[in-house]
This record gives structure tokens, sequence and C-alpha cells, in this order.
């Protein structure tokens, strides 16, 4: 078996786990925690990007992708996948999204089907780390800046000085090459000498002369 069935076999993570320990309470025990985690999904998956504390979105940042994953894998007809998306889509019209919306556009993708980014904290206040959490592919604009387009960047600096220098390098062997090739039909039309004109007199000669030996 090679190695693209086996990876089909089973269900992969396409993000870093970190092994820490993640400091969610809840007043109403574990149940509780799943149900804050059910609903961070929920809204995810509706809205394609939210903004919460960092621990609760990298903890459900990987049933997310455990979720889509699944049903990219067997489809709407499986009936564990389907008992999967109804536990964690307490918004039961999202499932139809799910197999219908994410699933076409993340069944080709090669990265992780979600994103996560540090956001901003309000100062003063309670130092808890906020991030942001969103589905590739959002119809939202773009959180990191586009600097490809920047030209006062310093690789974009070094990459127009590359160019510039290969151009002159191009056009300077052009020239050379042009030259070249003038001197030398120059040279060649010097050393050829120019021939007379061949009078009626010197054509009926050579005739005689061919004509002499048959005679």
């Amino acid at each position: 078996m090679n190695q693209a069935d086996v990876s089909k076999l089973m269900s992969q993570l396409r993000i870093a786990v970190r092994p820490t320990k993640r400091n969610l309470k809840n007043p109403d025990g574990p149940e509780g925690r799943l149900l804050k985690l059910r609903k961070t999904v929920t809204a995810l998956v509706k809205h394609e990007r939210i903004e919460l504390y960092y621990n609760r979105a990298d903890e459900a940042r990987g049933y997310a992708e455990l979720l889509i994953s699944n049903a990219i894998r067997h489809g709407d007809r499986h009936k564990a996948t389907m008992e999967l998306a109804d536990y964690w889509l307490l918004e039961k019209q999202l499932v139809h999204k799910l197999f219908k919306v994410l699933v076409p556009r993340f069944e080709n993708s090669n990265v992780s089907y979600t994103r996560m980014f540090k956001a901003p904290r309000d100062y003063p206040g309670m130092y808890y780390r906020k991030s942001v959490l969103e589905l590739r592919g959002n119809p939202y604009p773009v959180l990191t800046p586009d600097n490809s387009q920047n030209r006062n960047l310093l690789h974009n600096v070094l990459l127009d000085e590359a160019r510039k220098e290969f151009r002159r390098e191009k056009l300077a062997n052009l020239a050379n090459k042009l030259a070249a090739e003038t001197e030398n039909a120059t040279a060649s039309t010097t050393a050829t000498p120019a021939q007379a004109p061949v009078t009626e007199t010197q054509t009926e000669q050579s005739k005689q002369a061919e004509e002499a030996p048959k005679a």
C-alpha cells in the first residue's frame, strides 16, 4: 500500500498540538467546558472568523480541524461522521454548510483548514491572551498585511537592483554581439576585390576557346 492510501485510512491534524496544560475552568465542570467548546466550534463554522481567548481558541481549533477532516474523508452518508457533526454543531442548519460549502472548499487543500492569530488585549486590564480564529477562504479582509508590493523593503530593493544589473549585462552582451557582426561584415567586404565587367569580346573569345578542342 502506498503512502497516499495510508493517509486516507485515518484523519490527521494539520496543526501543531502543543503538549501544554490549558487552564479552561468552568463553573459547570467538564460538561460546561465541553458546551463552551461546542459553542466555539459552532460559531467558527457559522461566522468563519471569531475573536476569543487564546486557550479556548487553541483547543477548539483542533476539534474544528478534526470535524472538517472527517467530513471530507467520509462524506454525509457516514453515520459516525454525521453523529460527530450533530454533536459539535449546535445549530443544525450548519451541518448542511459543513458538507455543501466547507467540504468542496477544502477537499483539495494541502494545508490546515483554520488559521489563528494573536490579537491585542485591553490595557490596563486582566492579562488574558486573545486571538482570532478563522477558516481559510472566508469572505473577510485579510488580517496580515501584504508586504510583497512594498518597494521600500530590503528584499524588494535588492531584487530591483538585481533586475537592473541583469538588464545592463544583457544589453551590453547584445551590443557587443552586434558590433562584432558589423566588424566581420566590413572586413569581408574590404577583403573581396571588385570584379571588372565582362565585355562581349571576352565572351566570344571564351566560346571559341571551348569549341577549338572539339574541332
